[in-house]
């Protein structure tokens, strides 16, 4: 554990108050002795144990009932206030929210950090060991989960009445073990000892229907005969920065009613009537663990549906209820619902809301159909995170017949209405018809939901730039022809209290010891470093915080990964899902082309590199299993190497997760952003680490383009074929083979992985990952592989000369500003939601009221 400040303890210089306040908050004595004494009654009353017996288990939930204690009066006391106001309410659909830990977030939030830190040394206990005992909230997969996560702080910080709505699984993404060089799963138990941060509110349970039959009557549509499943909600508190607002998550969790499968009353089956319940409870059972892949599985369908329906009548409940101007008036016409709720699609997972919406106006509140779309597209907007075609929702009609009758009809005639107004556009454009159909006719009817969602929305957005432009180019070109302001873009951002402040305390107190603490709120400030480039005592401050990040992540994998690794070498870092497109197998050619050289030449005076590379493969993507084979295979061979030494490091990084990045990212040098330009469609780990003083060698994808962009191009290591080029080469032809002949280092790494050269054991180990990459690799990795190695090259001679590096992050640092998720929020709410974000603080709980 770091070593602590023992605020009031020693006599505090100025510079010393500076810091004390600027990031984590006063150490009052009152506040201390508050604390001490909250944590001693929860101790007892609430775990009852005493000091005796009490584990630190214990003393770790202890200390988060105690924090959440601060957080009740204020969550309270902002509900209370949105309903006093009756603002417009934003509800954030998506099935993935990747929390990681609460407990430090939360200190941050509140300005407690310094004050716990306090009071749990005086009561003899250390903070970190203590925080290190919460498990992650592991409920997403990678950067669309996490996006939503960014986005609950950011909207809650600036002051918005925003609701995260999603499943709360029982198992969250898997645990990744490395067993002999190869990926296991283990389940990912993370509620096994309970979880401090949620409160259940069966008093909102909400049934949800499933199968049944439609009928048609004359009082109007009827879905009867439907099985019921309760969907019970779990609230967490989001608290914004020091602002005192606390937002609310709403995760539902499935229950089976109490009398499922004893209506049909079969004699003597009791007993298996109440085992089945489970069938029912499994809806919230596990999460999916694909990254930028569809599963087309029933149980994924009736995730989607059952948080979809959930959360509609909580918004109708909300929304009918709520306060407006007078208390005895109750809102009964949905007409005004767009004026006063917006719902954000995160991906077309939650799609099915627009036809769950028109099902709620047409069969229960009897909307006209015309008024009920109106309604629909006014209020639903929706967010699209990829290009690839294999992670495209596409619902076979039969699935849907089945499971959701009447959500089929209603999007049959959706696309009637749809396509009888795109074929008085264009008349007798058949092929366009098709193109631009909800329904997608071949071997099996399937229903493309990205369809769905840009024809039952007023907004559609890409998450970078570049992938907004190729989605307007290619994927949605026929929509954005016919509708060309419905499509906009909203970059991706962080929030920099998680990832700054929170993950990176020394670099946060070096920035604000040059510029102050207000850049946290408003993360455009940061350009004010540009004044302090040639600073020689901030170059000294830069490079001294990321060479003890670098020392305690040292220590950190001697300590659990029993590996021993050089301080003094590059960090060079790429953590990320396991996939073909993020080309973790064009690191691998390096590192492989690297080791050749220096054995070819030992006496050279080469920069040591640690490679780290981490992340986890969907179960059943089998190349991205090998590709994890491939890379401790490597590292099997490079570290034993007696010539190469410290020289070259390759590990590979088990069971990455938010933890585990909030540790890796402070401490990285480099961080590889090498995706085939046009696949990724934004990327937030490049902002992550490009905040944290790492430079970015990356091809023209995502993100990446806007980062070269504000930092300067000359700032980024940026390789390879751009967008363009990459198309060119789709329409000429990618001859592997060509690259194979004609470049000899890449030839001799080849002719090894395929040789058996890194799995002496089995010489094919590998054949199906050199077969790919020689005869159909999709992500054209030859093709980049020259300028790859030639702008490592670079870096390398780079990192030869600290000062002009530091200078380089510098910059880096400085141009980060527009990846703050506050700013991503923001333009969500002037541009689609029609909100107006604000940085006043709300009242807090003790404050006479207003």
């Amino acid at each position: 554990p770091q070593s602590r400040q023992l605020i009031g303890y020693m006599p505090l210089t100025d510079q010393d108050k500076r810091k004390q306040i600027s990031v984590r908050g006063l150490a009052g004595v009152e506040n201390v002795s508050d604390l001490k004494t909250n944590f001693n009654r929860h101790l007892h009353f609430t775990l009852v144990k005493d000091r005796n017996v009490a584990t630190k288990r214990d003393y770790y939930f202890a200390l988060a009932n105690t924090v959440r204690d601060h957080l009740v009066g204020r969550w309270i006391r902002t509900q209370q206030h949105y309903y006093e106001k009756d603002p417009k309410r934003v509800y954030y659909l998506s099935l993935e929210f990747y929390m990681g830990r609460t407990l430090q977030n939360t200190m941050v939030n509140l300005a407690l950090e310094n004050a716990c830190d306090e009071a749990t040394y005086q009561l003899g206990l250390d903070m970190e060991e203590l925080q290190d005992i919460e498990e992650d909230a592991g409920l997403g997969n990678g950067g669309l989960g996490r996006l939503a996560a960014c986005f609950l702080d950011s909207m809650a910080s600036l002051g918005l009445a925003a609701y995260g709505y999603g499943i709360r699984y029982e198992f969250g993404i898997f645990n990744q073990k490395i067993v002999n060089g190869w990926q296991v799963e283990e389940a990912d138990d993370w509620l096994r000892y309970g979880n401090p941060w949620e409160k259940a509110r069966p008093e909102y349970m909400r049934p949800v229907h499933f199968y049944g039959r439609v009928e048609h009557t004359p009082e109007g549509v009827k879905w009867v005969d439907t099985q019921v499943v309760l969907a019970l909600p779990y609230d967490t508190p989001v608290p914004g920065y020091r602002n005192n607002v606390v937002n609310t998550m709403r995760l539902w969790s499935a229950k089976a009613p109490c009398d499922f499968n004893l209506k049909d009353f079969n004699v003597g089956g009791y007993i298996q009537a109440v085992l089945d319940r489970n069938l029912a409870e499994n809806i919230s059972r596990v999460l999916y663990p694909n990254d930028n892949f569809f599963e087309g599985k029933e149980l994924r369908l009736k995730q989607e549906y059952f948080v979809v329906a959930a959360t509609l009548q909580d918004i109708v409940r909300r929304f009918k209820s709520s306060k407006f101007g007078s208390t005895e008036v109750v809102r009964v016409d949905l007409s005004t619902l767009p004026d006063k709720v917006a719902i954000q699609l995160n991906d077309t997972h939650p799609a099915m809301a627009i036809p769950e919406l028109m099902r709620i106006l047409l069969d229960t509140e009897h909307q006209k159909w015309e008024k009920a779309w109106d309604i629909c597209t006014r209020t639903c907007a929706y967010t699209n995170h990829t290009v690839l075609p294999e992670a495209l929702e596409r619902w076979p009609t039969d699935l849907l017949q089945n499971l959701l009758p009447r959500h089929l009809e209603i999007i049959y005639e959706i696309n009637r209405r749809h396509l009888e107004s795109i074929a008085k556009l264009y008349p007798g454009d058949h092929d366009r018809l098709r193109r631009m159909s909800l329904v997608e006719e071949g071997d099996q009817k399937k229903i493309n939901m990205a369809h769905l969602c840009i024809v039952g929305s007023h907004a559609v957005n890409g998450v970078a730039r570049i992938h907004s432009d190729i989605l307007k180019a290619t994927l949605f070109k026929d929509f954005y022809e016919v509708d060309p302001h419905k499509f906009q873009n909203k970059t991706n951002g962080i929030t920099p209290r998680r990832w700054l402040v929170m993950c990176n305390p020394g670099l946060a107190e070096v920035i604000a010891e040059r510029i102050g603490e207000d850049y946290i709120r408003d993360l455009d400030q940061l350009k004010k470093l540009l004044a302090f480039v040639d600073d020689d005592s901030l170059i000294h401050d830069i490079a001294k915080v990321k060479q003890e990040n670098k020392l305690k992540f040292s220590a950190y994998l001697e300590e659990h990964y029993k590996v021993k690794i050089n301080p003094n070498s590059m960090f060079d870092v790429q953590v990320k899902r396991i996939h073909e497109y993020k080309r973790q197998l064009l690191n691998c050619l390096h590192i492989i082309t690297l080791y050749n050289r220096i054995q070819k030449e030992p006496n050279k005076n080469w920069t040591p590199r640690t490679i780290m590379i981490g992340g986890k493969a969907a179960p059943g993507y089998h190349t991205a299993k090998l590709i994890i084979r491939l890379i401790t295979a490597i590292g099997e061979i490079v570290n034993h190497d007696t010539v190469v030494g410290d020289r070259l490091k390759v590990i590979f990084l088990e069971n990455y997760k938010v933890t585990l990045a909030e540790k890796i990212i402070p401490a990285s040098d480099l961080s590889e952003q090498i995706s085939t330009a046009g696949t990724e469609a934004s990327g937030t780990g490049n902002m992550k680490f490009m905040l944290n003083g790492a430079l970015t060698i990356g091809t023209m994808d995502g993100a990446n383009v806007e980062m070269a962009e504000e930092a300067g191009e000359e700032n980024l290591f940026i390789f390879g074929m751009r967008v363009d080029d990459v198309d060119a080469m789709d329409k000429s032809g990618y001859d592997a083979m060509d690259y194979y002949n004609r470049i000899p280092e890449l030839k001799q790494a080849m002719d090894q992985i395929a040789g058996g050269f890194f799995s002496p054991d089995q010489h094919d180990l590998f054949k199906d990952i050199v077969n790919m990459l020689l005869h159909h690799d999709r992500f054209k990795v030859f093709a980049d592989y020259e300028a790859y190695i030639k702008c490592q090259e670079k870096v390398s001679a780079l990192y030869k000369n600290p000062k002009e590096w530091t200078k380089m992050v510098i910059h880096n640092i400085a141009g980060c500003g527009k990846f703050s998720s506050d700013r991503t929020i923001s333009q969500y709410a002037r541009e689609i939601w029609g909100m107006e974000p604000s940085l006043e603080r709300i009242p807090a709980p003790d404050d006479p009221r207003q």
